[in-house]
């Protein structure tokens, strides 16, 4: 298994509890063959240029050791969840 990090942005009209719901949405997924190392939900920040006609999101951050599989699934259910607005998966090569 290799370092993971994923960061995304989730669109700002979702309610707060629907927040909560995709984070633990997500790292169920990344659970499933993985181990998520840490979770960081950052909150409501303003972008640095619009998406969509919007200017705010909620940003996460969360730190795994995964199989590429278990990348490729992420990556999927990210692409197709219309709340998540942008998403970024890198290997941490540190």
């Amino acid at each position: 298994m290799r370092k993971y990090e994923v960061m995304y942005i989730i669109n700002p009209n979702v309610e707060q509890e629907n927040v909560q719901a995709l984070v633990e949405k997500f790292n169920g997924i990344i659970s499933n063959g993985g181990e998520i190392t840490k979770t960081n939900v950052i909150g409501k920040r303003r972008l640095a240029y619009e998406i969509n006609k919007l200017r705010d999101g909620y940003f996460v951050l969360v730190h795994f050791n995964a199989t590429t599989e278990v990348v490729n699934e992420l990556d999927r259910n990210m692409k197709i969840a219309d709340e998540v607005i942008r998403t970024l998966i890198v290997r941490d090569v540190a």
